[in-house]
């Protein structure tokens, strides 16, 4: 990609994170699926690693290869003209010799934001805070050698990790994370976990970034979200998990009934070709 237009699309993306409306990003994780959303009018398309992963057959956290991830990110980026931030974990590497290879690679796929989480390991204890710190500087400075305003959305895990017993004491420190993660360059935050409105106002209220929350079944409306502040939504791997509570629906129908009445509801041939390319694979 151009980078005077990677460019242009990562200021536009920065910008959705401060403008009334909130910016939701129902994740995805292949281009048919960032197509429907960019036709539908969303402005921005987002990638969730969890659902990467599973559509591949891996677990989330790392498994699947960085060059298999790399390869998937620039062919949705290629597939739609808006801006496309990826879930990229913890960087793919313990080192930030390694975590900046990632960072190259994915600002080469035509990436323009990244979410970069702070665990160690999934419900465990959380990065020091000064490592997290130098790891987002190392990704920004990296972004800023290439010309390119990287939106960092700065994942933050306290809610998750075993180290606290109390909510209170979880906040505090998602609180604490964020302050430095804002020193450190990044645009966003992303304290992961809560969903009830108490403790989302209170973070709006102490936190001066523009705030991702992860919008779960039993959270607060996206309408409240917007009233209270909250600048952006996500919604991890829920997406891809309600289609495959739909094949297996299908799957089952097929086993029990032996007809295909199940598939009464699906999009015709020409629906689907809407969304997909009309030539060969480059």
């Amino acid at each position: 990609m151009n980078i005077d237009r990677q460019k242009q699309k990562a200021q536009d993306f920065l910008s959705l994170h401060t403008q009334e409306d909130l910016l939701i990003l129902p994740n995805v994780w292949n281009p048919i699926g960032a197509r429907i959303l960019q036709a539908k009018g969303y402005p921005a398309v987002a990638t969730a690693s969890a659902a990467v992963s599973a559509s591949l057959g891996y677990r989330d956290g790392e498994k699947i290869k960085r060059s298999t991830l790399i390869d998937l990110l620039r062919r949705i980026v290629g597939s739609v003209d808006v801006p496309v931030t990826a879930d990229i974990e913890s960087g793919y590497g313990d080192s930030i010799s390694e975590l900046a290879k990632t960072a190259s690679q994915v600002i080469d796929s035509g990436i323009v934001g990244i979410n970069i989480e702070d665990s160690l390991e999934e419900g465990g204890a959380l990065r020091p805070v000064e490592a997290q710190c130098e790891r987002i500087m190392a990704v920004k400075r990296i972004a800023a050698d290439r010309g390119l305003p990287l939106v960092v959305n700065a994942r933050i895990d306290s809610y998750l990790s075993s180290t606290f017993t109390k909510k209170e004491d979880a906040t505090e420190d998602a609180v604490s994370r964020a302050g430095a993660y804002s020193e450190a360059g990044a645009d966003c935050v992303y304290p992961i976990g809560p969903g009830d409105e108490e403790t989302i106002r209170f973070l709006r209220a102490r936190i001066d970034l523009p705030i991702n929350i992860l919008a779960t079944p039993g959270a607060v409306s996206l309408s409240l979200l917007q009233s209270i502040g909250i600048n952006r939504v996500s919604f991890g791997p829920f997406v891809f998990r309600s289609l495959l509570n739909k094949f297996s629906d299908i799957a089952d129908c097929l086993k029990s009934k032996g007809d295909s009445s199940c598939f009464s509801d699906m999009w015709s041939k020409e629906q689907t070709e809407e969304y997909l390319f009309d030539g060969h694979e480059i």
